[in-house]
C-alpha cells in the first residue's frame, strides 16, 4: 500500500487508524454492497451502528483490537517517557559542564562524546541547551591533554552532519584555539583530535575562508608531509581531505600557494590511493590563479606525470581531471603548450579521445584543437608575410594567369609546411612515448632502431591527422 504524502496525515498516531478499523469492524462495515440503505422516506441513519451481533457470536477478535489499542497508547507513553527521561539527562550534562568543578566538567564533556555518537537529536539538544560554548572553554582552561582531548572530539562528534553547529563551533573561536593547542601543547593524540575536527568543519561552506585564513592550512600541510615523523596514515589522510575541502573555495587558493603543498602533492602523484584526491586539488586552484599554474609548471616532469594518468584506463575519474588540468594550462600558456608536446601529449590525447569517457575525450579534443591552432599559425606566420608582398605588389608584366599560379604556389607550400609541422608534432609525440616505454620495460636504447621510428612516423603522418 502506498504512503500517504498528504501533510496533514503525517502528524495522525497510528491508534486514530486503528480505532477506524475496529469501529468499522464492529459495525460489520469494510466490505461493497453491505451497507444498509435507507428508504427514501426515511432520514439517513445516525453514525452509530446499526447492525448487531447475533447472540453468542464469538468477541475474540473484539478483544484482540482493544488490547493491541491499548498497547498502542501504552507504547506512545513510554516512547513521551523515555524522550522526558533523556532531555533530563542532557540537561544534566550541560549543568555539569557550566560547573566550576574541573573533574565534573571533564566527566561532562565524555558524557557528551557518548551521548551524540550515533543520537543526531541529542546533537541538536545539546547544542540548543548551551553545550558549545564550556566545551571550546575547556581547550584553554587546562593544560591537562586529556581534558583537551575529551573536549575536542566532543566537538567532534557535535559537529556530525549538523551544519548549524558546525557554524557555531567556528563562531565560537575554536579554530584559533585549536591551532594554539597544536603549537603550545604539541601532543600526537591531539593533533590528530584536531585534523579531525578541521576536515568535519571544513565540510561547511561559510567555514571554509574563515578556516583557510586562520593558518590551519600551513598545519594542515605540515601533518600531511609528517616533518615530526609522529602522524599515522589516517590523520594524513584527513589532512588531505581537509585541503581538499579548503581548496573548494577560491579565497584559499593563495594561503594554499604560501606553502609548498603543491610541489608535494605532484611527487605523490603516482600513488594510486591518494591520486584522485590530488588531482581534484590541483583542478580547484589551476583555473583560479596564473601563480598556481606556475608552481604546476615548476615541478620538474610535471607534465609527463599528467600525461601518464591520462593512459590510466582503470581510473577514468583521474583521468578526466587530468585532462582538465592540462586543458587549462594549455589554453593559458603557449609555453606550457610547447612543454605538453615536448611530452608527448599528442598521441596520448588522440588514444583519450577513442577510448576515455564522454568527458575525457571533450577534453582531449580541445587540447588537440588549441594546439592545432598553434600550428596553424606557425605557417602563417612563416610563409604568410612574403607571399601576400609578392602578390600585392606584382610586377607590370604580370599577367592574370601568373598571378593565379602564384597563389596556387603560396597554397601549396603552406599545405606542405603544415603537413611537416604536423610530421613534427606526432614524430616528437612518438619518440617521447618510446622514450617513457623503453624506460618502464627497463628496455635498452637500442632497442627500438631509429630507423623503424622513422618509418613508423612516416607511415603514421602519411595518413590525415585529426588535429
Amino acid at each position: 500500500m502506498g504512503k500517504c504524502h498528504h501533510p496533514g496525515w503525517n502528524n495522525v498516531p497510528s491508534s486514530f487508524f486503528r480505532r477506524m478499523i475496529l469501529d468499522a469492524l464492529r459495525c460489520g462495515g469494510g466490505g461493497r454492497g453491505h451497507k444498509k440503505r435507507s428508504p427514501p422516506d426515511q432520514p439517513p441513519p445516525r453514525s452509530e451502528c446499526e447492525y448487531k451481533k447475533p447472540p453468542g457470536s464469538d468477541n475474540k477478535l473484539s478483544d484482540l483490537l482493544r488490547l493491541s489499542e491499548l498497547s498502542e497508547d501504552n507504547e506512545e507513553e513510554e516512547d513521551i517517557g523515555r524522550k522526558m527521561q533523556m532531555l533530563e539527562e542532557l540537561k544534566r550534562v550541560v549543568k555539569c559542564l557550566q560547573s566550576s568543578d574541573s573533574s565534573c566538567v571533564l566527566d561532562g564533556a565524555k558524557e557528551v562524546r557518548r551521548l551524540t555518537k550515533d543520537d543526531s537529536q541529542a546533537r541538536t539538544n545539546l547544542a540548543l541547551l548551551g553545550a558549545i560554548p564550556p566545551l571550546i572553554s575547556l581547550l584553554d582552561d587546562s593544560q591537562d591533554s586529556v581534558s583537551h582531548i575529551a573536549s575536542l572530539y566532543a566537538l567532534l562528534n557535535l559537529a556530525i552532519a549538523n551544519d548549524p553547529n558546525k557554524a557555531a563551533i567556528v563562531k565560537s573561536g575554536a579554530i584559533h584555539k585549536m591551532l594554539k593547542l597544536v603549537t603550545e601543547f604539541p601532543n600526537p593524540e591531539v593533533a590528530e583530535a584536531v585534523v579531525a575536527n578541521f576536515l568535519g568543519l571544513s565540510a561547511l561552506d561559510s567555514n571554509k575562508p574563515i578556516i583557510g585564513s586562520s593558518g590551519a592550512i600551513a598545519f594542515l600541510v605540515k601533518t600531511l608531509k609528517n616533518v615530526d615523523n609522529n602522524t599515522n596514515n589516517s590523520c594524513q589522510e584527513d589532512s588531505l581531505r581537509a585541503l581538499y575541502n579548503l581548496s573548494i573555495s577560491p579565497l584559499n587558493v593563495f594561503p594554499i600557494l604560501e606553502t609548498d603543498l603543491i610541489q608535494y602533492i605532484m611527487s605523490k602523484l603516482g600513488d594510486m590511493d591518494v591520486s584522485e584526491r590530488i588531482l581534484s586539488i590541483l583542478c580547484n586552484v589551476v583555473s583560479v590563479a596564473a601563480e598556481a599554474r606556475k608552481a604546476i609548471n615548476s615541478v620538474p616532469d610535471a607534465f609527463s606525470m599528467l600525461i601518464d594518468v591520462l593512459s590510466w584506463a582503470d581510473a577514468p575519474g583521474c583521468q578526466e581531471k587530468a585532462s582538465y588540468i592540462l586543458m587549462v594550462m594549455a589554453h593559458k600558456s603557449y609555453g606550457d603548450r610547447q612543454a605538453m608536446i615536448e611530452a608527448g601529449v599528442a598521441s596520448a590525447l588522440l588514444e583519450l579521445t577513442l577510448l576515455g569517457s564522454t568527458l575525457a575525450q571533450k577534453r582531449a579534443s580541445r587540447i588537440l584543437e588549441c594546439l592545432r591552432v598553434d600550428k596553424g599559425k606557425q605557417v602563417s606566420e612563416n610563409y604568410g608575410g612574403g607571399m601576400s608582398a609578392a602578390i600585392s605588389a606584382p610586377q607590370a608584366s604580370t599577367t592574370y594567369s601568373s598571378t593565379v599560379q602564384l597563389k596556387d604556389r603560396m597554397e601549396d607550400a603552406m599545405m606542405s609546411e603544415e603537413k611537416k609541422a604536423v610530421k613534427q608534432l606526432v614524430q616528437q609525440s612518438l619518440q617521447n612515448n618510446m622514450k617513457r616505454i623503453v624506460k618502464r620495460a627497463n628496455l635498452p636504447h637500442e632497442f627500438l632502431p631509429s630507423d623503424h621510428l622513422k618509418t613508423l612516423t612516416s607511415s603514421s603522418t602519411s595518413k590525415s591527422v585529426p588535429f
